[in-house]
């Protein structure tokens, strides 16, 4: 097969020696050559011309999720979902697990802090009420932590997993759940890390501002809740602005910690190398997908809602107080698993897209696809000795592959 098209590496310059893959089960069907018809001879004999040759173009391999080639929108959106169908169980059902464990224990956490906490404030009494009311709050509080930090930390090992499966699945190959978690070890530490370091920045932030406001409005009478007012809609605007372009810029730090195995502050830089010149590109994708999977949500949501509630009605029309709470806690069971299944689908799609994102962007910069197809057309051969192409770096070296089982 020969690779014609105008396509060029990095740099402006063509490429080297034309490498082709050799037919796999994943590839399709290259198209039939046309046969040109035989040269029309005129009246005295000699042929009118030479026969026009064959199109020598032929479509990109495509062993697993996505062509071997730079990627369109709809080769994106159509392999985020297609991610879910591929190799379920490592991802719905792992995502599922990891979403309703964290939903769960979330509540459960929540719940008992909140009802030890009432419990203390409502047998307060006396000079040391205030002081108990107080604590109890600051408890409440802090207990509240907990299922954040669980939170991110749950997301961040999902994140890992997903983008794993995205790598390799365009590689044409499945692995099962233990095996993406083994080649994971070593980065979910670092993922975590990214993870709480960013929420960090960002409830840091908040905080800041939210003091100075406070102290604006405690302090400075009238005029300071005016000023109150205008800082706080400037600091709305101005966060709003600079963490789209800073959740842009650093979105691709968890995909390059996994895949390139790098620590968090070269994973910074690589992301915001990476970015230069996609940001629009990168951050309209991420803004699609999030709105389509938000819609969706409300789609199936706000049926099932509006169903509760008249089931609410039928089954108490007398408004007994026992039976509804029995009904609402059906409800909130229900509200709550289909809250756990549109999470759990949504941070697959969510980190595939990113994943995709990645992948489209190097394909683009560092010519990442002739890589995938050396390293797809060598293993086909029976050639184990060719690196992960993933960690091939146009100017460096590259470290020994992961073992993935």
């Amino acid at each position: 097969m020969t690779d014609n098209t105008s396509w060029q590496a990095p740099g402006g310059s063509p490429q080297g020696p034309e490498v082709t893959p050799p037919p796999s089960p994943f590839t399709p069907p290259a198209a039939p050559t046309p046969v040109a018809p035989p040269p029309v001879a005129p009246m005295g004999g000699v042929p009118s011309g030479s026969p026009t040759p064959p199109p020598g173009w032929a479509p990109p391999p495509k062993p697993g999720l996505i062509p071997l080639r730079p990627l369109t929108l709809g080769t994106i959106l159509g392999a985020s979902f297609q991610v879910l169908r591929r190799n379920p169980r490592p991802m719905f059902g792992f995502s599922l697990l990891v979403t309703g464990a964290v939903s769960i224990i979330s509540v459960l956490i929540v719940g008992l802090f909140a009802f030890w906490g009432v419990s203390r404030i409502s047998s307060a009494s006396g000079a040391d009420s205030e002081a108990i009311v107080a604590g109890s709050i600051a408890t409440i509080l802090l207990g509240s932590l907990i299922p954040i930090v669980l939170s991110i930390a749950a997301v961040a090992v999902l994140q890992g997993v997903i983008v794993l499966e995205v790598a390799r699945g365009t590689l044409g190959e499945k692995h099962t759940l233990a095996g993406l978690l083994r080649a994971a070890r070593g980065r979910i530490w670092a993922l975590i890390g990214w993870a709480l370091l960013a929420t960090l920045v960002v409830s840091l932030a908040v905080t800041i501002v939210v003091v100075a406001i406070v102290l604006l409005v405690t302090f400075g009478g009238p005029a300071g809740i005016g000023v109150s007012v205008g800082l706080g809609l400037l600091a709305g605007l101005g966060f709003a602005v600079l963490g789209a372009w800073l959740w842009t810029r650093l979105c691709l730090v968890p995909t390059a910690i996994v895949i390139e195995r790098l620590p968090i502050r070269q994973a910074v830089s690589r992301s915001w190398s990476l970015t230069i010149g996609y940001f629009w590109k990168t951050l309209g994708i991420q803004l699609l997908v999030a709105v389509i999977i938000s819609v969706v949500s409300q789609v199936v949501s706000i049926p099932l809602s509006i169903v509760m509630s008249f089931v609410s009605v039928l089954i108490n029309p007398q408004g007994d107080v026992d039976a509804s709470i029995g009904v609402i806690v059906v409800i909130y069971a229900l509200t709550l698993l289909l809250s756990v299944v549109i999470s759990a689908i949504s941070a697959v799609i969510q980190s595939a897209t990113t994943a995709l994102i990645y992948i489209d962007i190097r394909m683009r910069k560092e010519g990442l696809d002739l890589e995938l197809a050396r390293f797809v057309e060598a293993r086909q051969a029976g050639d184990d000795s060719v690196p992960d192409p993933y960690l091939v770096r146009p100017s460096a070296p590259a470290p020994a592959p992961p073992a993935y089982t």
